[in-house]
């Protein structure tokens, strides 16, 4: 079995619109884009070094795959993560199943964005890491398919942008397995999950009059 980890840069208000550069996704007139760039340290770089250690595949919004394949091709061959990626397979959602990837090991998923996943994780094989891809990581929660989750937050308010979730997220609880906090003030958590949601109550035994005005209320 593949496992689906998400990988994200996200703000302290959920925000993961183009932390890599101004022109990287400026859709929307977000103004911030780069907003990462100035949080990067050592203790970063290892925390990415980290998340590319055990082999994987990528899982790309179209995009996403559009920035990297005019970045990371050209990032020359001492390059890690570019010679990584080159390497690697990439598949690609998109609504254009016919569409052409000029990327080598690049490839769509299909018609059927949803059954082929679901074939793909069936399998033996690396596991299946999304990076920014924010419209598409939307499909991925509403139809429960993630199972690990590497979050750095960013010690930033950004106040306008892609969000890391949205309203149809399935509900779940994870599990923090580990958690790093780089110089910059970059906490970088890595989650799996932790089954259903579980819920439990503060209240009195026996609510107070006013308690019970207010349910009242409410309805």
């Amino acid at each position: 079995m593949r496992k689906i980890i998400v990988g994200a840069f996200v703000s302290l208000d959920g925000i993961m619109q183009a932390p890599g550069g101004p022109h990287e996704d400026p859709v929307g007139g977000f103004k911030y884009g780069g907003w990462a760039f100035p949080y990067f340290d050592e203790a970063m770089g290892q925390a990415v070094d980290e998340m590319f250690a055990k082999p994987f595949d990528l899982l790309l919004g179209r995009k996403t795959y559009d920035i990297f394949a005019a970045h990371w091709p050209y990032a020359g061959a001492d390059d890690p993560i570019g010679s990584l990626f080159d390497r690697i397979t990439k598949y690609v959602a998109t609504r254009n199943p016919d569409l052409k990837l000029d990327w080598k090991n690049s490839q769509t998923l299909g018609n059927d964005v949803l059954a082929t996943l679901q074939e793909l994780k069936a399998e033996q094989g690396p596991d299946l890491l999304t990076q920014g891809s924010t419209d598409f990581l939307q499909t991925l929660f509403r139809h429960d398919l993630v199972d690990e989750m590497y979050i750095s937050y960013f010690p930033v308010i950004l106040g306008k942008g892609k969000r890391l979730f949205g309203e149809g997220a399935a509900p779940m609880a994870l599990k923090l397995v580990s958690s790093k906090v780089s110089g910059t003030g970059v906490t970088v958590n890595k989650y799996i999950r932790g089954g259903p949601v579980v819920t439990g109550s503060f209240e009195f035994d026996q609510p107070s009059e006013a308690e019970l005005e207010r349910r009242r209320k409410l309805t």
